[in-house]
């Protein structure tokens, strides 16, 4: 029997915790030291990863070793649980990438329990400029259940999330079918009416993507997609919280509208995370500026091309801003995004022992890691 016990501060209601851990899961949880400076948390659960640090899962040359190599990216910012994101593209890039997910996990046990499944956001959303946010205009394309299908034989049925602009004819068909399966419908990217975004919530979409997001730079005050996605109780928003997505006072409003229950972190990163600010040429978005202050932009526009900073920045981002306490930015990081994924991201006795410990850094608004528990072994 393997047996190690881990110190924090509970970021909800800030009391030192001593953590057992034996086999794999939390055995016990006792009063720590009074003196504790560190803080003690769920691993963190990031619902949209396209990259980071210059892996890229929507590069043509994606391969296993590129997903193994993101896995341990994501490990060293914290993050134990994640979703690879591929985002529209002609069929056989997606395919291709769904394979080479698949094998990653084959060839990793650790890898297989780090991803539970995929999101395919798009080829399914809004053609419209700033809608279709830096997706290519040129491989977006009405829902498909033949090329889900196809998408799901690929890779073993691993894709769990799907987002899609309700707008198209057939949305509500397609959702319908989707969710029976027992697949996540997001909607984003999207310049539907409102009738059209609650129909898809009555057809089984369960999701907003990156709400706020992915959406027309100039919108009627009301009625709106925002507006209809927040007052809508079926559907759970998932937001990036890296100061460019969403002002703070934007999220801080849009949280209070959605609620804490129903709200999720994400960072949303794509390759450049992590990499020097320079131009660069990528698949999400082509040519992309990546500037000092981490706002990645389609050259020469204020369109921005996914996010460069990592999960643990975005919940310190929204702590360090006012937008909500520590305790709820954990939460939005690791249980309310965890029930998503299979039951994760729960700092309770008998629950698997993914485990964070970390100090707030609010000068560089950040989380300091000092320890990653994965499934009770400490990752180096």
């Amino acid at each position: 029997m393997s047996s190690r016990t881990l110190t924090g501060r509970n970021t909800i209601t800030a009391q030192p915790l001593c953590v057992t851990v034996e086999d794999g899961r939390i055995r016990a949880i006792d009063p720590g030291p009074e003196d504790e400076a560190r803080w003690l948390a769920p691993g963190l659960i990031d619902l949209q990863v396209n990259g980071y640090g210059g892996c890229d899962l929507n590069a043509d040359a994606i391969d296993p070793d590129v997903v193994l190599a993101l896995a341990r990216q994501m490990l060293s910012t914290g993050v134990t649980t994640f979703i690879p994101t591929l985002i529209s593209a002609p069929e056989e890039s997606i395919v291709r990438a769904l394979r080479a997910i698949a094998s990653a996990r084959q060839a990793s046990a650790q890898v297989a329990y780090a991803i539970p499944f995929v999101h395919v956001e798009g080829p399914h959303i809004s053609p419209e400029d700033g809608a279709r946010g830096a997706h290519p205009r040129a491989w977006i394309r009405p829902p498909s259940l033949d090329e889900f299908a196809r998408w799901q034989a690929a890779s073993g049925d691993l894709v769990g999330t799907v987002t899609i602009s309700p707008h198209w004819e057939d949305a509500a068909e397609y959702i319908a079918a989707l969710a029976g399966k027992g697949v996540r419908v997001a909607i984003g990217h999207t310049h539907a009416a409102p009738h059209q975004i609650h129909a898809a919530a009555a057809a089984g979409a369960s999701l907003s993507t990156h709400l706020g997001n992915g959406i027309a730079l100039m919108l009627p005050r009301h009625p709106n997609p925002i507006w209809a996605q927040l007052a809508d109780e079926r559907l759970t928003a998932t937001f990036i919280a890296d100061g460019h997505h969403l002002p703070a006072d934007t999220l801080k409003a849009m949280l209070r509208a959605k609620g804490i229950e129903r709200s999720i972190l994400i960072s949303d990163a794509v390759a450049l995370a992590g990499m020097s600010p320079g131009i660069y040429d990528t698949p999400v978005g082509g040519r992309v500026e990546l500037n000092a202050n981490g706002r990645a932009s389609v050259a020469g526009t204020d369109i921005l091309a996914g996010a460069v900073r990592p999960l643990k920045d975005g919940v310190a981002w929204a702590t360090v801003s006012g937008v909500c306490g520590l305790g709820d930015a954990i939460r939005m990081a690791t249980e309310i995004p965890g029930r998503q994924a299979g039951r994760r991201g729960l700092l309770r006795l008998g629950e698997k022992a993914d485990l964070l410990r970390f100090a707030l850094d609010p000068q560089n608004q950040s989380l300091q890691i000092e320890t990653v528990l994965v499934d009770g072994v400490e990752v180096q």
